[in-house]
């Protein structure tokens, strides 16, 4: 099942899927798995290997296409980060007798949560889900990017999209150096100056003025709301740890005696070891359905900012200042070939730009409209199901 549930609009002819991945120590592999019937692959069915530096080479290779500066291009997955949950693997791998104490016990009640025994063999086995689920969430996400593209009309016939996904060899794509993403970081400061001054030029189209104004009310609340559904998320999930472990210490006690009192003790941990259960089960699925869903379309409202409003409007500066640049030009009598040659330049452009940024617009809101009202439909059964 998909970690990230976002309404895709498939098309038979171009099937793109995660089939298998591999985590090895400092990378993932994932295997790229594509059907199709159009002319352009040599093959209807083929896989290939991708690593993440790959998928942020394509990702960078929309955004830096000028012929894409209308489309929302969609947001790279994030690096893989396995880390916490691989150093608590090897760390338990390594053996109780090799750790503290303290280290062991303190490992154990931030785990207890999960495990009805606390024992170093469940310990292990839920450390395993752990990582597990947060490598299954890793490969949804680069597998939504991929289908993405491959479901947008435009960007499914880009060139470098079809190498990445036919191509058998190794792309040969680095990670950037410190030089390269210090000059990234300059770039955004300019850009980001350059947004502040194209932002306060009122829009030509009532269409446009309106997205840009709701774009930017709609990026903050997603935010703010991204926020607030991790804290209720970690709230039912510091519940379910409070609640085990007071269902752990009941049960120790239970296993004292054979007294009546021991088995009331041990009646109360199943209580609250299926209160527990539930309480978890609250948590994971706030995540899936409410956490993951809000994370993505903070990212993608923020594609749609900087990849459509952004250069639309930086477009629409462009052609008012080959506006003025003309009329001086004809003023003085002087490059007026040359300035009506940009002019017409910068208005093909802007006029392009428009016409491919409202639908993209109009697409992006029946796309999240679709998706929220998806999940929260099946985020509300499943909370039903659990007050049941």
């Amino acid at each position: 099942l998909r970690a990230i549930n976002v309404d895709l609009q498939t098309d038979a002819a171009l099937q793109v899927d995660i089939s298998d991945a591999l985590s090895e120590r400092d990378k993932v592999k994932f295997t790229v798995h594509t059907k199709s019937s159009l002319p352009n692959f040599k093959q209807n069915e083929f896989s290939v290997v991708r690593q993440h530096e790959e998928f942020i080479w394509l990702h960078d290779s929309f955004v830096e296409n000028e012929d894409y500066a209308g489309y929302i291009i969609p947001p790279a997955p994030p690096r893989p980060d396995f880390d916490a949950s691989r150093e608590k693997l090897q760390k338990l791998g390594e053996g109780e007798g090799s750790m503290t104490k303290e280290e062991f016990t303190k490992m154990k009640q931030e785990l207890e949560a999960y495990v009805d025994l606390i024992t170093t063999f469940f310990l292990n086995q839920i450390l395993m889900l752990e990582y597990l689920a947060i490598f299954k969430k890793t490969v949804a996400m680069h597998e939504v990017f991929l289908c993405r593209v491959a479901a947008h009309p435009i960007l499914r016939k880009d060139l470098n999209f079809h190498v990445f996904l036919e191509y058998n060899q190794d792309l040969s794509v680095r990670g950037k150096n410190k030089k390269e993403k210090l000059e990234d970081f300059f770039k955004n400061m300019v850009k980001s100056a350059d947004g502040v001054i194209v932002s306060g030029v009122k829009d030509v189209d009532d269409f446009f003025e309106h997205e840009r104004t709701f774009l930017v009310e709609y990026h903050n609340r997603v935010k703010d709301a991204s926020a607030k559904s991790d804290k209720m998320t970690r709230s039912h999930k510091n519940v379910a740890d409070d609640y085990n472990r007071i269902g752990s210490s009941l049960y120790a006690l239970g296993t004292q005696d054979s007294t009546d009192i021991c088995k009331f003790f041990l009646k109360v941990s199943e209580l609250f070891d299926k209160t527990r259960k539930i309480e978890a089960r609250v948590s994971a699925d706030e995540d899936l359905k409410l956490s993951d869903l809000l994370k993505y379309y903070l990212r993608e409202s923020q594609a749609a900012k900087c990849w459509v409003l952004y250069r639309r409007s930086r477009s629409l500066v462009d052609y008012e200042n080959a506006n003025k640049a003309l009329d001086k030009a004809r003023a003085k009598n002087k490059d007026v070939l040359q300035a009506e040659t940009t002019q017409q330049i910068c208005c093909q452009k802007f006029e392009k730009i428009s016409e491919s940024a409202k639908q993209e617009l109009i697409d992006f809101k029946t796309r999240r409209v679709a998706a929220f009202r998806k999940n929260l439909v099946e985020l509300a059964e499943l909370e039903l199901k659990h007050a049941k």
